[in-house]
């Protein structure tokens, strides 16, 4: 597959825009993710590092096609299902080709469903969902459709590299599961099972809870649960404000083990952890910070974090959707006629913009790539949250799980 050379990580900073750009249109890329509410602050950040990696990747290098840029429109959900749908519809009567979101995948499965629906119904208004964040593995296996394209490592892929981590620890021989209850926190909570018991079955699961999400006001019964048992370490797939508060809650209460994570980093997370969080905070993710892959990646950094300096970037995942979006379309040579463009995506085979490789597989439209678990540090170049602290890279999974089966039967358009 052609890809476009103004893309690639040691592309020139900007292109000349020829004379036909004077008739360019704007892309629209749809934001759906909660900007009010309890979770507010992830979605904020999530739309901030969106908008700068469509103005640096994308528009400072001239746009794509004949100089058209990219636009992110941010919709509030307000971690809605109900919500989303409505702002889908917004989106669409907007003239968005392009729906983004994250969080929740619950929320992931209502929109991917919809899209589907208003896909076969409204072939001239034809839209692709780029999912950044909702790692559920359903959306990519059963659940799979030709309009969903997953850019984050699902909850299989990460729990494998987890539990590698895991089990080479000697000191860790009992486990405790706790995670919000829905799809993803259920996935996380039965991944753990099975990686655990297949890779090392002296280690004992001595609890395993799900609790609402976004209503815990204090998990304080959770930690004191989680000392009790005896655990030598923690799981969870927390995010947001519940990972707040029960990060905040197992300190609290003593607990001096290992946590396990997805997404404790940033967004109040960092620094409510703070030193109590060194070498004990340990989070799987791509797109490592500390130390970065590329010094170009240390400039884009630099660059967010000046311009956005109570953000972060804490979803790398989220430069890749706007860089190979825009290759997509480039290779399409088209960025209204979606079918088009999902056909260019999918199989995409590209540097990541972070380092190594990344391949959008066609068979399920998961993305393959480098998986880190990295580890609360300070002295560290990227920090977080306004913090003394940040992420440095413990363990790397090259293309992590590759050869992970699907279950995925698409349906491609004719």
């Amino acid at each position: 597959m052609r890809i476009p050379t103004k893309f690639g990580v040691t592309a020139a900073l900007a292109l000349s825009v020829s004379a036909t750009a004077a008739f360019a249109e704007n892309i629209k890329i749809a934001f759906i993710d909660p900007l009010s509410g309890p979770f507010a602050t992830t979605g904020t950040n999530g739309l901030a590092e969106f908008q700068f990696a469509a103005e640096e990747l994308v528009n400072k290098k001239g746009g794509v096609l004949d100089g058209d840029m990219f636009e992110v429109i941010g919709l509030d959900n307000k971690m809605d299902g109900k919500e989303s749908l409505i702002n889908l519809q917004v989106a669409i009567d907007q003239g968005a080709h392009y729906v983004v979101q994250g969080n929740s995948s619950g929320i992931a499965h209502a929109l991917t469903e919809a899209v589907n629906k208003h896909n076969r119904r409204n072939p001239d208004s034809q839209v692709l969902f780029l999912n950044y964040s909702a790692v559920d593995p359903a959306l990519t296996n059963e659940k799979c459709n030709f309009w969903h394209f997953r850019f984050d490592a699902n909850a299989d892929i990460k729990m494998d590299a987890l539990t590698d981590a895991i089990v080479q620890n000697d000191e860790i021989s009992k486990v405790y599961l706790i995670g919000q209850d829905y799809s993803f926190g259920k996935a996380v909570a039965e991944a753990a099972q099975r990686d655990l018991g297949a890779k090392k079955d002296s280690i004992e699961i001595v609890g395993n809870e799900l609790h609402p999400i976004g209503k815990v006001k204090d998990f304080t019964p959770y930690a004191r649960k989680i000392v009790s048992s005896g655990a030598d370490a923690v799981i969870t797939g927390n995010w947001g404000s519940d990972m707040v508060g029960l990060g905040k809650a197992i300190i609290e209460a003593g607990f001096t083990g290992p946590i396990y994570t997805y997404y404790a980093a940033s967004n109040g997370i960092t620094r409510t952890f703070g030193e109590a969080g060194v070498g004990k905070i340990n989070l799987v993710g791509e797109g490592a910070l500390n130390p970065a892959g590329s010094p170009e990646v240390d400039e884009y950094v630099d660059a967010f974090e000046a311009k956005y300096p109570d953000h972060d970037i804490s979803q790398p995942r989220i430069a890749n959707v706007v860089r190979m979006l825009a290759m997509a379309i480039e290779e399409a040579g088209t960025a209204t006629d979606v079918v088009e463009v999902a056909k260019a995506l999918e199989g995409m085979e590209t540097d990541n913009f972070w380092g190594g490789k990344i391949k959008m597989r066609a068979e399920d439209h998961q993305a393959i790539q480098d998986v880190y678990v990295m580890e609360q540090a300070s002295g560290l170049k990227h920090l977080l949250d306004n913090s003394d602290y940040g992420l440095e890279t413990a363990v790397k999974v090259e293309m992590a799980s590759a050869d992970i089966p699907t279950t995925c039967e698409m349906e491609r358009p004719e």
